[in-house]
């Protein structure tokens, strides 16, 4: 059987990883899951390999690229936490050999928060998936994109 080519999103951050997936036909992005950070960016990276290669054996697909949100300030310029994702793209990039992106993510935890909002979710229940849901918001923002310049 044929294994279709997704793309992930991630949204990172400081206290929790967001990821999403494509559909296979890169059109649409949807969530997957959001998992935990560790004080070491390397623990991280390592947990974040693991979980996508048992996602693609599960879910039998490969992985063509991973889109990495880049929170950059408002003015564009690079701050503290873009200097953080560079980082972890670069450790990511040491121990995959699969393409990665960055993507301007300005105001994706936003509209995700004001997305999970208008939903009848506890505040508490929001936590857990506004991650998920920024990473899919950066995901379909990527392949809109792609699709736009075809």
């Amino acid at each position: 059987m044929k294994q279709a080519k997704r793309i992930i999103g991630i949204d990172f951050g400081m206290a929790r990883i967001g990821l999403a997936y494509s559909d296979e036909t890169q059109t649409i992005a949807f969530p997957l899951e959001t998992f935990t950070c560790e004080k070491k960016s390397e623990a991280n990276i390592i947990k974040l390999v693991k979980r996508l290669e048992d996602h693609q054996k599960e879910k039998n697909y490969i992985i063509e690229k991973i889109v990495v949100g880049m929170p950059l300030m408002m003015s564009g310029k690079v701050g503290f936490l873009a200097d953080e994702v560079k980082h972890f793209v670069d450790l990511l990039q040491q121990k995959l050999s699969i393409p990665i992106v960055t993507w301007d993510e300005r105001l994706t935890s936003v509209q995700a928060e004001r997305t999970l909002r208008e939903s009848t979710m506890s505040r508490k229940k929001r936590t857990q998936f506004v991650d998920r849901v920024a990473a899919v918001i950066i995901l379909q923002n990527y392949l809109d994109s792609i699709h736009f310049h075809q």
